[in-house]
């Protein structure tokens, strides 16, 4: 029996929490969701549309492409059908996945559907549609299945979906209850992700560090995806940690699985960039950028762009991003604005809407500055402070905490927020750090004065 522990190593449970990439745009890969479902908008859908949207032809060269027309044809010709469009909808989740167009996930729900049609309490239909409502980030919809999930099963991947979605919503202390009986059930690759993000939320690096390596341990190539995101976490890890060569070596470990893996792109090409190897940094930025196209990613590039001189291309992905970045994922977009100093006010209510659907640490941090940005400096003290109330050891928070704190006059509060983050400000975006270093100088030029 494990127990969690913050202080000690003893419990072995993660996950592999795939879609936090921000919320996505809904596109229609296949042109059938569109033709039948005008109808159905806010209401039940018939099976007999749930099914018939799901098998509608499938086009695309890839082996996922394949092997959801392969399923397809299977499920056409009624030989173990239940089980077949289970299959089906798990296929179209990962065609969401390595596609990075989540428009797949609503052909997933309608498999999803189709099976609730004819076994209203199937666990492994509750299971699929409790996942893509999480990848969609409708967290309160994804609580309600995964709750009824586990009264009926209580698998460990029940748990864990139900962890997930309270985690999201910044429910820590309920997700590590359910993590605690994931673990309990099954200790594997999911479960020790899972436990390592935690501990990195709780302000563990080290005891992430270690849980991670294990989960890349217990990873291979029968699960070439869930390895690859562990992989690229425990680089995520070692760049906060600065030790930047192992950053780069589990970078590129991630890539060995999964060639197209966009989170492990973005990470190579920022560590590059702050190795100093910029034409190397800038390619790796832009095929993460064009494998994904939300404002995570393009604005990464736009900033290795404007610091290496390239202002026309900057400007091209920056109106790329401005065209799209509020559908694809307003908080990232928000933060992204302020960067920029436009449309503060925008930004704010985008903040705000995100933080309607999710009340973690990290959409307050964005509201808190959003509405520093609006000049509601009270406010924004507020909802940084309960941005920090975890103890997470992130760069922006501290940033953020220091910029509102100095605002407000509060130079001490400033002076610890902004030492803080410069221990970790590889973490920063360029146009964060020259922000954040222009600040940090300046308080510190004030402290001069005084002596």
């Amino acid at each position: 029996m494990f127990k969690f522990s913050y202080q000690k190593l003893s419990l072995l449970f993660a996950g592999c929490i795939l879609a936090g990439f921000g919320l996505w745009k809904i596109t229609d890969p296949t042109g059938a969701w569109s033709a039948a479902t005008k109808r159905t908008e806010g209401i039940s859908v018939p099976s007999s549309d749930a099914c018939a949207i799901a098998l509608a032809p499938h086009k695309g060269d890839e082996p996922t492409d394949r092997e959801i027309r392969r399923l397809q044809d299977e499920a056409r010709s009624g030989t173990k059908r239940i089980e077949i469009m289970k299959r089906l909808g798990w296929a179209f989740v990962e065609k969401a996945r390595s596609s990075y167009d989540p428009g797949y996930y609503k052909l997933a729900q309608q498999c999803s559907l189709c099976l609730q049609s004819t076994q209203a309490n199937d666990a492994d239909a509750f299971l699929l549609q409790g996942h893509i409502l999480d990848s969609l980030h409708q967290f309160k919809e994804a609580e309600c299945v995964a709750r009824k999930l586990v009264a009926i099963r209580n698998d460990a991947s029940d748990t864990g979906l139900l962890g997930d979605v309270l985690m999201e919503q910044g429910r820590l202390d309920e997700a590590i209850i359910l993590y605690q009986k994931m673990v309990n059930l099954r200790p594997d690759l999911q479960a020790y992700t899972r436990i390592a993000h935690m501990r990195w939320l709780k302000g563990d690096l080290v005891g992430a560090i270690e849980v991670m390596q294990m989960a890349v341990a217990a990873g291979g190539s029968r699960e070439p995806e869930a390895t690859a995101w562990a992989y690229t976490r425990l680089a995520i890890y070692k760049f906060q940690a600065g030790d930047m060569d192992a950053a780069a070596k589990y970078a590129g470990i991630a890539l060995q699985f999964t060639e197209n893996c966009a989170p492990a792109l973005l990470l190579r090409g920022r560590i590059l960039f702050a190795q100093n190897k910029a034409s190397a940094a800038i390619e790796s930025l832009r095929q993460a950028a064009a494998l994904a196209s939300l404002p995570e990613y393009q604005w990464a590039l736009a900033d290795a762009l404007r610091e290496t001189g390239d202002l026309a291309a900057a400007e091209e992905v920056e109106s790329r991003l401005v065209n799209s970045g509020a559908a694809n994922d307003g908080r990232t977009f928000a933060l992204y604005l302020i960067a920029r100093g436009e449309l503060t006010q925008q930004a704010l209510m985008l903040a705000q809407r995100e933080l309607s659907v999710r009340e973690d640490i990290f959409t307050m941090d964005a509201v808190a500055w959003t509405l520093k940005a609006n000049n509601r400096l009270t406010e924004a003290r507020d909802c940084s402070e309960k941005s920090l109330k975890e103890g997470t050891q992130d760069a922006r928070l501290f940033y953020h905490a220091g910029a509102i704190a100095m605002a407000l006059g509060d130079y001490a509060k400033a002076e610890v927020s902004f030492r803080q983050a410069d221990q970790i400000k590889q973490v920063l975006t360029p146009s964060e750090r020259v922000d954040f270093n222009r600040q940090f100088a300046a308080l510190r030029e004030w402290e001069k004065s005084l002596h």
